[in-house]
């Protein structure tokens, strides 16, 4: 604990402890500078921004995907696309980016392997090695970011998915099956695991103590709330009733996840295990998708940590989307050669994603924070390495940022990057609103002006 009874001021790096858990704690009041001694600082509690990168594989049917430009021709006028309705509730606070370009997910000299590509240049915009064993590529945007911001949360970052990874053996073409299974990079040669069930997580998350406790108290079925009941009654106790409000809803956020995940492990012992067709329970990827949404949103809110990024899907990959309707594998279905029925469920299945993605946004737009929403003081970037799936294309790229980066970004807006203008160079500019800039990443040529 990293609070005094006698002074109504409480650290924004409070933590709740137990013997098998570390829970961190939302904004409050009570943290905010004038609640605070005199050493505290206000960037502490304001303009703190977070980083969220969502993947999603194969492409999209682009003329559904893409906005319409009104008469005045202002990045200001224009009209979501059909794919993207379910972000209409938030066309304030999106921005969809077109003319993107990952060069090096090109063939140029290595031939086929555009899917490996796709994933591994997404948040590298590096070249990757074609190679099977001793893979090559690049530091990611994300981990740039979380490798400057070490120390000032409890996780640097945290990397989730919903399909397992694969990092020996060849997935594409004779392309490492690590470059398909990860967008996130520690360095050229080392890609960041990425937790694919949520309860492993969650435990990484807000998990204290050593295994053998943590094991204990799975075991039992004891909440993470229970385990740090003794710290959260007495911060409770020092607490406004306001304070006391937001508390009681984030404790009740933080065991509906938990009450999630233990009802998914009881309808599937494997706890939404890592494959890629999940047949049996219609809900399971909407499910999983949303409780690592709700993962990513409490990680933030708590700043638990700053940067995260979720893999809806490996690149190339063959889920099933048989709760939408759709029976055929995703990736077999992006080669649709302009067949109406193909192309009609890929419409079906994009729709589907950005409703994933939408539920992400809401969730961030409907948490407080310092100066605005969680959105508000956020990047969450989505899209994929691929633009036409069918053409296996890698320009103008289908991308949306949502939130404003603690204001540093307006919002609301279709905009031109420019003709083959390198997605490095919207990382730059990503990086300059996370206060951890660089001179360079991947194929960066300039700054994008967002």
């Amino acid at each position: 604990m990293m609070f005094n009874l006698n002074d109504k001021s409480i650290d924004r790096r409070m933590v709740l402890r137990g013997s098998a858990a570390v829970l961190g704690l939302p904004l409050l009041e009570a943290m905010t500078p004038l609640a605070r001694s005199a050493y505290a600082s206000s960037d502490e509690v304001k303009g703190t921004v977070r980083m969220a990168a969502v993947f999603v594989p194969n492409g999209v049917i682009v003329p559904k995907w893409r906005p319409t430009r009104g008469e005045s021709g202002q990045q200001t006028d224009w009209q979501l696309s059909e794919t993207l309705q379910p972000l209409a509730d938030l066309k304030s606070k999106i921005n969809v980016i077109e003319n993107l370009t990952l060069d090096n997910g090109r063939a140029h000299r290595d031939g086929a392997g555009d899917h490996a590509r796709c994933g591994s240049t997404f948040l590298t915009a590096a070249r990757p090695l074609k190679t099977s064993s001793n893979i090559r590529l690049g530091i990611s945007v994300d981990q740039v970011a979380a490798q400057q911001l070490a120390g000032k949360t409890r996780l640097p970052s945290i990397e989730l998915g919903l399909v397992g990874s694969r990092n020996a053996g060849s997935c594409d073409s004779g392309y490492s099956c690590a470059y398909s299974s990860n967008i996130s990079w520690r360095n050229e040669s080392q890609p960041m695991p990425k937790e694919t069930i949520p309860r492993q997580a969650f435990e990484r998350m807000f998990g204290g103590g050593d295994i053998g406790e943590r094991r204990e108290r799975n075991a039992i079925r004891k909440s993470i709330l229970d385990v740090v009941r003794g710290d959260a009654d007495r911060l409770m106790k020092q607490l406004g009733k306001s304070d006391q409000r937001k508390m009681d809803e984030y404790f009740v956020s933080v065991r509906e996840i938990e009450q999630r995940i233990e009802q998914s492990e009881k309808a599937d012992q494997e706890a939404l295990p890592d494959i890629e067709i999940p047949f049996g329970r219609v809900d399971a990827f909407r499910e999983h998708a949303r409780l690592m949404f709700d993962l990513m949103v409490i990680g933030f809110q708590t700043d638990t940590t700053r940067v995260a990024t979720l893999m809806l899907d490996n690149a190339g990959g063959n889920r099933r989307y048989t709760e939408i309707g759709v029976s055929d594998s995703h990736h077999g279905m992006s080669h649709h050669r302009d067949k109406p029925e193909l192309v009609a469920n890929l419409a079906k299945i994009d729709h589907y994603l950005i409703e994933q993605y939408a539920y992400f946004l809401n969730k961030l737009n409907e948490t407080s924070d310092a100066a605005g929403s969680l959105l508000d003081q956020s990047m969450a970037l989505y899209g994929s390495g691929i633009s036409d799936g069918n053409r296996h294309q890698h320009h103008d790229l289908p991308i949306v940022m949502a939130g404003s980066a603690s204001g540093q970004m307006e919002t609301g807006r279709f905009i031109d990057a420019g003709q083959e203008c390198p997605m490095a160079n919207l990382f730059l500019s990503m990086l300059d609103m996370m206060g951890t800039p660089v001179d360079e990443i991947g194929d960066s040529t300039d700054r994008l002006k967002v």
